[in-house]
């Protein structure tokens, strides 16, 4: 196997790995603006509140995955889907309570949309862990002005 197609390999499977991210993403950030408006609990910051801004998270990481795709981008996209993942399964399974302004948010139900985010979000954690440490290759870049010098 030469070199060209290890290449083409790791460029394929890259370019699965962000489509996939993008998708994932993509959902979570659709089920969570879905769900806003039927959950507007107490405290500072409304729960409607926290799932718009975790949509707009989501959207902004399915769009940089889907546009650059590079490693700064897949590790935004990891951190913002292993959030979502974290508190959805937190909030599952364990009943938090109030912290400061963030409203009570246990919710013991597994539901289609709920079940489909967290789906999404664990998709998104695995691809873009793996966009993380696929790292693209290609011809080691000379800085500017140093070709040809000894």
């Amino acid at each position: 196997m030469g070199f060209l197609e290890l290449r083409d390999r790791r460029g394929v499977a890259r370019g699965v790995l962000r489509l996939l991210a993008a998708a994932g993403l993509g959902l979570d950030a659709y089920v969570h603006t879905d769900l806003a408006g039927r959950f507007e609990t107490g405290g500072t910051i409304s729960e409607s509140t926290l799932f718009l801004v975790q949509a707009g998270f989501a959207a902004l990481a399915a769009l940089l995955i889907f546009v650059r795709g590079r490693w700064p981008e897949a590790a935004f996209a990891l951190l913002v889907a292993a959030a979502a993942l974290g508190a959805v399964l937190l909030y599952r399974y364990v009943d938090v309570g109030t912290i400061g302004p963030l409203p009570d948010m246990y919710d013991p139900a597994w539901y289609t949309e709920k079940t489909l985010s967290a789906v999404a979000e664990a998709v998104a954690v695995l691809t873009c862990a793996g966009l993380v440490v696929i790292r693209p290759t290609g011809p080691i870049r000379s800085r500017a002005g140093s070709e040809g010098r000894t």
